[in-house]
């Protein structure tokens, strides 16, 4: 067999986030996170407990032989495979994420099966790939039929959620999330940078990044995925504040503030760590997202609200338990 032929250097990476609830009514121990994400028999899962527990599943990797999607109704067929992993932090909040990487140009014929496999992650267009507005057609959502990184986050996670350690019985009701991400190749001398988080309909994130050459898709990944987690955090917790009433006058009895409030103290108040596990050249990419809109400002005033009203709401309690002096 002859050797496999080198690729040329990715100008495109793209890849989707799924980030919800894990349906437990308990949180996983370290043990059961490895369970649960074992999901190639004979690799290990990844398992840390530093800065806190998290637990990520061997890669898996779909092949596909489609069109990719393009803003300028390019018609580019493309053959690879698209590298997908599941990974729980905390015990407690799942994400699935699926990538790939696609260089400037492919072979005009389909190459043997097996030299796909040999670059895991990496789709081939035929002929020249029009990187731009592939990058658009991407983040602006694909066609049926074209390449859909999204979907091979969908099954990972239908599978991970049919695992038998799941109850099923989440401790409280959220939505979950979608993020999509596309990355081109930054000005020659230049450094990473982030052009655009957007949130968009039905609980949809798109990222917008540019990197050097030769910045690796698991490295994307990783830190698309701690966006995601920490978009997914802020969401959750807005919307539980949404639906009360609070001050005076309001229609709800403290039982029933502590009851919607208190899931976030036992559950994600603790979780807000913004780049723990994203690279060093990679992690100033946070920065903008410091600056405007105030990820982090605004997760500090979330948590000091929650900590208020819960106080708040202790005080009538406490005072009712006061026995009356003489």
């Amino acid at each position: 067999m002859a050797p496999p032929q080198s690729t040329p250097p990715a100008v495109l990476a793209c890849g989707e986030i799924r980030t919800c609830l894990l349906p437990a009514r308990q949180a996983l121990d370290i043990r059961s996170a490895a369970r649960l994400l074992g999901l190639r028999a004979g690799e290990r899962v990844l398992l840390s407990e530093r800065p806190g527990l998290y637990a990520r599943s061997p890669d898996t990797l779909t092949g596909v032989d489609c069109l990719l999607p393009s803003a300028n109704g390019a018609r580019v067929r493309a053959v690879g495979t698209v590298t997908a992993h599941a990974a729980l932090t905390e015990g407690r909040v799942l994400q699935t994420s699926a990538h790939c990487r696609l260089p400037g140009t492919g072979p005009d014929q389909r190459r043997p099966w097996g030299e796909y496999l040999v670059r895991p992650g990496v789709v081939e267009p035929f002929g020249r790939l029009p990187h731009e507005a592939v990058a658009r057609g991407v983040l602006g959502g694909p066609r049926q039929g074209d390449l859909d990184v999204g979907l091979v986050a969908d099954g990972l996670l239908t599978r991970v959620l049919r695992h038998p350690l799941l109850d099923q019985r989440p401790p409280f009701r959220c939505r979950p999330t979608r993020l999509r991400w596309a990355a081109l190749p930054a000005p020659p001398g230049e450094g990473p940078s982030l052009e655009r988080f957007t949130l968009a309909e039905d609980e949809l994130r798109t990222v917008h990044l540019r990197v050097p050459e030769g910045t690796s898709g698991a490295e994307l990944a990783a830190l698309c995925d701690d966006f995601a987690l920490h978009d997914w955090l802020l969401t959750t917790v807005v919307r539980m504040l949404d639906g009360l009433r609070l001050g005076a006058g309001a229609a709800q009895d403290a039982a029933t503030v502590v009851r919607t409030l208190r899931p976030a103290v036992d559950h994600l108040l603790h979780l807000w760590m913004p780049a723990a596990r994203v690279g060093r050249e990679l992690a100033a990419l946070w920065d903008p997202l410091e600056e405007r809109p105030g990820f982090t400002r605004q997760w500090q005033a979330l948590v000091q609200r929650i900590r208020d009203q819960l106080a708040l709401y202790a005080v009538p309690a406490a005072h009712r338990d006061v026995a009356p002096g003489p």
